[in-house]
């Protein structure tokens, strides 16, 4: 899927090269370095840092229920007949399928509440971002990495428009 898109991207900035030769104006934008830089970002990470550690206490006390009943089963085992010994059993089965379902729905959870959280700020950085192009002249508006992987190979340092960004965002970044 990178390489997909990194061949695309390539293959456009090929087939633009020569008319950007005649003008064609083309600038990056870090948006992880965006995003780090709004206050509103320092929030949501607040805001998921709450959400999981209210997750991670629940589970804990799940867990801890759990090694409870467990140590409970593996003292008295040996002295239970086998119908006691079969339902304990089953009941400790059932407990760890139920932690572990537990588990992957607060990680599920997790990621619902990230999505939900973040849409907000990536809607006000892309429109911030198509705000600055259109003002500045630009044809095209690159990101300078996705997932990791770097979208823009080389680019001259005065097109990049992140810092002009942010100042359309109200947002002094740090350093400057």
């Amino acid at each position: 899927m990178k390489n997909k898109l990194i061949l695309a991207v390539v293959a456009v900035l090929f087939a633009t090269g020569v008319q950007a030769q005649n003008g064609m104006k083309i600038g990056y934008a870090d948006v992880d370095y965006i995003l780090s830089q709004l206050p509103e970002a320092k929030q949501v990470e607040a805001d998921l840092q709450s959400h999981s550690t209210q997750l991670q206490t629940q589970i804990q006390s799940k867990y801890q229920e759990y090694q409870a009943k467990l140590a409970s089963y593996q003292q008295g085992a040996a002295n239970m007949v086998d119908a006691v010994r079969n339902e304990k059993e089953q009941e400790l089965t059932d407990l760890g399928n139920r932690l572990k379902q537990f588990e992957q729905d607060a990680q599920a959870s997790l990621q619902k509440k990230q999505n939900e959280l973040m849409q907000p700020l990536f809607t006000k950085v892309g429109d911030s971002i198509t705000t600055v192009a259109e003002e500045g002249g630009y044809d095209f508006v690159l990101s300078s990495g996705v997932g990791g992987v770097d979208i823009v190979l080389f680019a001259k340092e005065e097109n990049d428009i992140s810092d002009k960004v942010l100042a359309k965002l109200g947002v002094t970044p740090a350093g400057n």
